[in-house]
């Protein structure tokens, strides 16, 4: 085929961008296009019997067909034969004729190219000829190594005397990359084409002649083991040779780099140890199971921020303005934290180091909702450091805090370590949840290894199993929670700085659902404030009549149930602009009250008094009732009552007694039951037989719900005393205080929730033990003490004195 039946170039022809194959002139090769720009540009010159100029995309632009997305160099040929598949693919019989240069490319007709045939230039013939032997030379010794070349193309390439078309016909034998292959077309001095093939050609040689020798070490292995071990080992001594895969020593390079970064804050033992780990990875086979083992450890230590702290330094007017943006009251509580930090930054400032200081651990202790661990939020943002939660309730495992011995299947590093990791800080700040709630098996006793985490002494060293060396915890500042004092171990309690949370008051928590609970979650259910009316009386009858709890979590969920309910009606009803909810609305939304706590009795009557009770949700009123019997001066006590509240009941029933026979209690006569003999006799009557006639039956509703503590003792010897005695008790008096046998009144706990129950409740008087009259009097409410005449009492006298009328 003549080019000059085309015409003169340059011209402009179709132009097909192939994403595959790379053509060389004088090559007829099937060409399978699915592109729509290739296929008109094939229908285009079949219809007007034009050339087609054929190049090859480049690699990170394949599919695309812009001006730089293609080489510049390519084929000129025509179209021999084209078939139409059933897929929508059209098969092409493409005969290459020229190698051509496109000189131009309009993108808005992108089916066309400019195009203009450029030739090689032999500038020494004897030249070419030498090259072309040796370039034949190197080919036999390649098809001896690979059967690339067989017999019958070596010979055709022999035969033929056109150096410029055997350089064509090698090159698209050689299955060159498109960059290289590029390379080497493009260039116009055959002598330099020659030259870049003849190396190519080599460089293939080479690498043959070392997968040969590979092939032949591996044979060795075949008998010891399985086919499939020997084709990775093929493959893994194959890329070892020719550096093509260096992903272990690079990450092994890794690892030494980031340790020898951490060198100088973790410590010698701490650098020997993981030093040493690595070292033996790099010698360990990757396949091995102990190495993915022994990589995660490495990359656990070195995932703990050594040396990596939280910069801001410790500000108490910082904590303070969070405390009170994030907290309403709780002033008490917030001071002592204030004053906590007052003397870390004082200490700082000073720069005096203080072990004991670091080591200190806020405790919050109070009922559930009261805020305690919110307050550990706060002081993390005041601080501008990361939060770390261990919730521990349940946790009976030791090896969930001092992490599992590198031994055992699954070990992991433990909670606190964990807890750097994600902190990526080695001073953040870690509440430790539930600290009251650990438990203990065999597997250990996790109270115990807490008294190494908190203790000042030893947290600075303290040893990781996992990690086998000490890590520094002395920057960390620990904030814990409890429920109860009393279920955390001694040894644990002496390291620890309580701070109680109280429950709140009616008026507080009116001000908190106010000012937080109510704005947090009109912008979480996505309302607008404007969209929802709450007066003030509503918002308190949710509190007295739909939740009972010390702290203020079941009144947001209070609020998030009457929110939904609002969202509904407005997507319902998208003419409603507003909601109002008064008292009156409340039961549609909420149904009917839940709790309330019964307003003292009007009326004064015998055998029944109020006692003061604590609860893990507030204070509340125990009424305690007692009837007398007919019988022989047995005692009957009821209402689901533990141990200590049975005693109690004893106890009271023995002082009362005692009363009695010391004359301190009045009996009436008439009450006294006389046989006929005494009648007769007219003999003196005993007080006692008051007691040894009757039988008392003492019952403390509810009797469903289990209770137990020394703090009813004066309320049961009260209602006792009543009931002997026919005396009627005052029903706007309430009391606690735990009672000896001697008579004499114990100071009592939780004095802060009963005196709040009692409020409610609209108690006039409140008899509290003389001890807590003193020492927590000041913790008290105004609006409490303001509402009601708090006494404090000594002794049962001064409690029948005070109650019975």
């Amino acid at each position: 085929m003549q080019l000059a039946n085309y015409g003169n170039f340059p011209q402009t022809i179709p132009l097909i961008i192939e994403d595959e194959v790379f053509l060389y002139p004088f090559m007829i090769t099937p060409l399978f296009l699915n592109k729509e720009e290739n296929i008109k540009a094939v229908e285009n010159a079949i219809e007007f019997n034009r050339l087609v100029m054929v190049t090859v995309s480049k690699p990170s632009k394949e599919g695309k067909r812009e001006k730089d997305s293609f080489y510049d160099v390519g084929v000129v040929g025509n179209v021999m034969r084209k078939i139409s598949l059933p897929d929508g693919k059209v098969k092409v019989l493409f005969q290459g004729v020229a190698k051509a240069k496109i000189i131009d490319f309009v993108p808005t007709q992108n089916i066309f190219a400019t195009v203009d045939i450029i030739a090689d230039e032999i500038s020494n013939e004897e030249s070419i000829k030498s090259l072309i032997a040796i370039l034949l030379d190197n080919i036999k010794k390649l098809s001896k190594l690979n059967n690339k070349f067989p017999v019958d193309l070596i010979k055709a390439i022999e035969e033929n005397e056109d150096a410029i078309r055997v350089a064509d016909l090698i090159s698209s034998v050689l299955k060159l990359k498109k960059d290289e292959a590029y390379r080497i077309f493009a260039n116009t001095n055959l002598e330099q084409r020659i030259l870049d093939i003849i190396e190519v050609v080599k460089k293939e040689i080479e690498s043959y002649k070392i997968q040969k020798e590979i092939t032949q070490k591996v044979n060795s292995k075949i008998e010891k083991t399985h086919k499939d071990y020997f084709l990775k080992e093929q493959i893994k001594a194959i890329q070892k040779e020719l550096g093509a895969d260096n992903q272990k020593d690079e990450e092994i390079k890794s690892y030494k780099k980031r340790l020898k970064t951490k060198k100088c804050f973790m410590g010698k033992e701490a650098y020997k140890e993981t030093k040493k780990q690595i070292d033996k990875l790099s010698r360990m086979n990757p396949d091995s199971p102990d190495a993915s083992l022994l990589q995660t450890y490495v990359e656990q230590v070195l995932d703990i921020p050594f040396g990596d702290y939280a910069d801001d330094k410790i500000s108490v007017s910082s904590v303070e303005k969070q405390l009170n943006k994030d907290h309403y009251s709780l002033e008490k509580a917030k001071e002592r934290i204030a004053e906590y930090f007052a003397v870390k930054q004082l200490l700082e400032q000073r720069k005096i180091e203080d072990l004991k200081s670091k080591g200190t651990v806020l405790c919050f202790v109070g009922p559930p909702g009261v805020g305690k661990t919110s307050l550990a939020n706060s002081i993390s943002q005041a601080l501008k450091r990361p939060l770390v939660r261990v919730a521990l309730g349940g946790m009976e495992d030791v090896n969930e805090l001092r992490g599992h011995r590198r031994t055992y299947v699954g070990a992991m590093p433990g909670r606190l370590i964990k807890g750097l990791i994600d902190a990526k800080k080695m001073n953040p700040v870690i509440v430790l949840d539930e600290i009251d709630k650990l438990g203990s098996n065999h597997r250990g006793d996790p109270a115990s290894v807490m008294l190494e985490i908190l203790d000042p002494e030893q947290n600075h060293e303290f040893r990781d199993l996992y990690l086998n060396f000490p890590v520094d915890l002395s920057q960390v500042i620990f904030v814990s929670t409890a429920n109860d004092i009393r279920r955390i171990p001694a040894p644990l309690r002496d390291r620890m700085e309580f701070i109680e949370l109280n429950s709140y008051t009616p008026n507080e928590k009116y001000h908190i659902a106010k000012d937080y609970l109510i704005p947090q979650e009109l912008q979480k259910h996505g309302l607008d404030k404007n969209e929802i009316s709450l007066s003030k009386a509503t918002i308190e009858l949710i509190i007295s009549k739909y939740t009972r709890e010390a702290g203020v979590r079941n009144l947001r969920r209070v609020f998030s149930k009457l929110f939904r309910k609002v969202v509904k009606m407005i997507l319902q009803n998208p003419e409603l602009t507003k909601v109002t909810i008064g008292t009156k609305d409340l039961k549609e939304y909420l149904d009917n009250p839940i709790f309330e706590i019964e307003p003292a009795d009007k009326i004064d009557v015998v055998g029944v008094s109020n006692g003061l009770a604590w609860t893990s949700v507030g204070g509340d009123i125990l009424k305690i009732e007692a009837i007398k019997l007919k019988g022989k001066g047995s005692l009957n006590v009821t209402g689901n009552l533990g141990d200590v509240m049975k005693e109690s009941s004893r106890i009271s029933y023995s002082v009362v007694k005692h009363l009695i026979d010391k004359n301190i209690l009045k009996i009436d006569e008439n009450l006294i039951p006389k046989s006929v003999k005494e009648e007769e006799e007219k003999t003196k009557i005993d007080s006692s037989e008051v007691y040894k006639r009757y039988d008392i039956h003492l019952h403390i509703p509810e009797g469903a719900t289990p209770k137990d503590g020394p703090s009813a003792g004066i309320t049961m010897a009260l209602t006792l005393a009543s009931v002997l005695s026919d005396r009627k008790i005052k029903s706007d008096v309430a009391m606690t205080g735990e009672l000896t046998l001697l008579g004499k009144v114990l100071p009592i706990g939780g004095l802060k929730e009963k005196l709040i129950a009692a409020y409610k409740a609209k108690i006039k008087k409140a008899l509290v033990p003389r001890k807590n009259f003193e020492r927590d009097l000041e913790e008290i409410p105004d609006e409490v003490k303001s509402a009601m005449e708090i006494k404090a009492v000594d002794t049962i006298e001064d409690v029948l004195k005070e109650a019975l009328i």
